[in-house]
């Protein structure tokens, strides 16, 4: 049954970011910007449930629906919420489900917002930072923008998913409450019931009596949810097991490519190659002329659409469509415009400590030159999007971290507004933040409106490497003055060429910039983003950073990590180099400059014992590397030798104190995941060009590691009471000089670019 209008409850408005603003059946949501804004509810009810607010309904069973606001991609937000919301509301785990949340400003991601600031309003971005950031929380609410990147979930969405689940348990303990004739308070919730003394009901027996009610003006919070760093060892029974597993295990979960409509049609699509300007050229149909084979055009791409998505892909085979291109990229250029950069190029100090200047002048200790090709996201799903335009609306169903960008960028695409475009938030099959573009869902539709019928667009791998946007090339010199007794550092520089990733990126979803014009717009720019993590850990008088904005012709996209997994890179295969030219133990050399980071010092020592730390010894083979993003602080230790075919990482050690863990299964998830992946980063995972083409088409090609030839790997954590820290960056960002120092360890060479071709080791 739905409720009425009337039943809807009214919230006060507080500057904590959402709140509880509730509705029974419809009515608005209350959220505080420059002055109070409402929403529409964004998850209506279904007959036998009870919508409260933007985060839950209850149904008449009991069973507890959360909303998530954040793309599922692999990394567990669908638990990490509604755990957040169980614990809070009392319910049972057994009984909790998970619905993505559409588009709303109710979601508004504002810790994103403010640190994307320098994007999105490039003059005084520190207008939109800060304790409390108006401004920030302003334009997400008005812009509903919900991205999922940068491990910002929690931070967005804890506190407000508290309290919405604190002001519905006390609606559900004041129903129950009336009913009995006692005080509210007293009431206990837990468990999916409601109990006092020997009373007991049950959620869904008190959820529409309980819309009835106005929560309190001081909601009773209970405490954040936290999870001992060695209560749940591998393997053991958890109590808050992934919701989306089952789902995912049964086949039960729909994928963008699941996705299935009465008479939708398949696309294939061609894309030209990769250049400075790219227009489709002339071509003969002729082959395509196969029944139900269709032909659709864009500037600088071809779609075939069909009645399966491989007759689509063997037309275009067929017809071998040619473009037309001016200034074509191959990997020699990207090289030479790298070396140039790095040694003569104009530089922006993006920041400083002290003056490192006059110290180096003096003649530097150590100088060493790093490098970093492309690297690609790899997904296992490629870009895949599904559109349906009929009578002036646009559907689509699209895995996204930006939804709102997709859908605008469609709307745009094809002259709509923005209102008449719904999207269904579908997960993603990997992303590592490949699904903050939308070029695909642009496709989609116009390919969709030409046909006149529903259609799926999905990329082949080779595409994918072709179009998606990789983590830019860069190429770094790092200088040091050290001490002649004992090698401690006096200074420290760091010269970083790379392209201004983070500008480029910003223009094309912030600005709805093409990638040509993001590309020539960026040209030049400093870009802060683009080197961060470049600051060492470690406390130095002196110290610099500078960026060198080059332009490699290829688009730069975000990437897992992001600069962390080159800076990281280089920063501590700079400072292992430094402990072996001072003759110093690898672990005591860092420790000795860590300074008041007493928590990267554990991390350090813990991960030592865990790995039966050598002392990095001559032969050994074991390689030391630590990193801090944010408040999460990681020390890897892994075992690489050098064998017949080629690099063989026999082990991982790792520890991390990311401060309060939240569901240490998880944690221990993002950690060993990103281990792997920045393993695949390092021995792999980038393409050479040619033309304007990548050279390797297949994900088999790409030098990946398969289960095979994964190490054995360990993750500890370290208890902490510091602020909850995402820790899906943080093994990317340090594996990867770990194990070019174990290289060193075991060969007596030092390797200092990534990926580890087979041609260098």
């Amino acid at each position: 049954m739905r409720l009425p209008q009337s039943l809807a409850i009214r919230s006060a408005i507080t500057r904590r970011g959402l709140l509880i603003g509730a509705a029974a059946g419809g009515g608005l949501l209350v959220a505080w910007g420059l002055t109070p804004r409402t929403f529409p509810l964004p998850l209506e009810p279904h007959e036998d449930e009870v919508a409260f607010n933007a985060w839950l309904r209850i149904a008449h069973d009991g069973i507890v629906t959360v909303a998530v606001p954040q793309l599922e991609m692999g990394q567990g937000v669908t638990t990490l919420l509604p755990q957040v919301v169980a614990m809070e509301l009392g319910a049972d785990w057994q009984r909790v489900a998970v619905e993505p949340a559409p588009v709303s400003g109710a979601y508004a991601n504002i810790p994103l917002a403010a640190k994307w600031a320098p994007l999105w309003m490039p003059v005084l971005p520190a207008l939109a930072e800060g304790d409390d950031p108006w401004l920030a929380r302003s334009y997400a609410q008005r812009r509903r923008f919900t991205a999922t990147a940068d491990g910002t979930a929690l931070a967005a969405y804890e506190q407000p998913a508290r309290e919405a689940a604190s002001a519905v348990r006390c609606l559900l303990m004041k129903a129950a409450a009336d009913r009995w004739d006692v005080d509210w308070t007293e009431c206990v919730a837990a468990g999916g019931m409601v109990t006092h003394g020997a009373h007991r009901a049950s959620f869904g027996e008190l959820a529409e009596d309980a819309a009835g009610y106005s929560p309190p003006g001081d909601l009773p919070l209970r405490p954040l949810a936290a999870e001992a760093a060695g209560a749940y060892p591998p393997g053991a029974t958890v109590p808050f097991a992934r919701l989306d597993l089952p789902g995912k295990a049964a086949g039960a979960i729909n994928f963008a490519g699941d996705v299935r409509l009465p008479g939708m049609v398949f696309a294939a699509i061609r894309h030209g190659p990769v250049a400075r300007t790219v227009k489709l050229g002339k071509y003969d149909p002729e082959p395509a002329n196969l029944p139900g084979v269709r032909l659709v055009e864009g500037d600088a791409w071809l779609a075939a659409v069909a009645p399966t998505w491989w007759a689509a892909e063997q037309a275009l085979g067929k017809v071998a469509p040619n473009f037309k291109a001016g200034g074509l990229v191959d990997s020699q250029q990207i090289d030479v415009a790298l070396d140039q950069a790095v040694k003569k190029a104009v530089t922006h100090r993006i920041a400083t400590i002290g003056d490192p200047d006059p110290v180096i002048a003096d003649k530097p200790s150590l100088v060493a030159r790093y490098d970093v090709a492309p690297a690609l996201h790899a997904t296992l799903e490629t870009a895949s999007a599904t559109a349906r335009l009929r009578d002036g609306r646009l559907e689509l169903w699209l895995a996204t971290q930006a939804p709102e960008a997709a859908r605008a960028a469609a709307a745009q695409a094809l002259g709509l507004r923005p209102r008449d475009v719904v999207l269904y938030p579908l997960a993603a099959g990997g992303s590592f933040d490949a699904r903050l573009e939308s070029d695909h869902a642009v496709e989609a539709a116009l390919i969709a409106r030409e046909v006149g019928k529903p259609v799926q667009l999905t990329w082949s791998r080779w595409q994918e490497h072709l179009a998606g946007k990789p983590r830019p090339a860069a190429a770094a010199v790092l200088w040091a003055k050290t001490n002649p007794d004992g090698g401690e550092v006096l200074a420290w520089k760091a010269r970083i060429a790379t392209p201004a990733a983070a500008r480029e990126f910003g223009r094309r979803l912030f600005g709805a910039l093409s990638t040509a014009d993001a590309m020539a717009r960026s040209r030049g720019e400093a870009d802060a983003m683009a080197v961060e993590g470049a600051l060492p850990p470690y406390n130095l008088a002196h110290v610099s950073v500078d960026h060198v904005p080059v332009s490699t012709g290829i688009p730069a996209g975000r990437l897992r990590g992001n600069a962390h997994g080159m800076t990281a890179f280089f920063t501590e295969s700079f400072i292992d180099e430094l402990a072996r030219a001072a003759g110093r133990e690898p672990l005591s050399y860092r420790i000795g400059m860590l300074g008041n980071d007493v928590r990267l010092g554990e991390c350090l020592q813990r991960c030592a014992s865990l790995a039966q730390w050598d002392a990095g010894a001559d032969a050994s083979g074991q390689g030391l590397a630590c990193h801090r993003i944010g408040e999460g602080r990681i020390a890897v230790i892994a075992t690489a030798r050098r064998d017949e075919a080629g690099v063989r990482v026999e082990k991982i050690s790792a520890v991390a104190d990311i401060g309060r863990i939240v569901n240490l299964d998880i944690a221990r998830q993002q950690i060993e995941g990103g281990l792997v992946f920045g393993l695949g980063l390092t021995l792999g995972a980038s393409t050479g060009y040619a033309r304007g083409l990548p050279i390797i088409g297949r994900l088999a090609g790409l030098g990946l590691p398969v289960l095979a030839n994964t190490p054995e790997i360990a993750v500890e954590f370290i208890d902490s009471t510091a602020p909850a820290a995402d820790p899906g960056e943080l093994g990317v960002a340090a594996v990867a000089p770990a194990i070019t120092n174990a290289l060193h360890s075991a060969t007596g060479l030092r390797f200092r670019k990534l990926p580890l071709f087979a041609e260098e080791v």
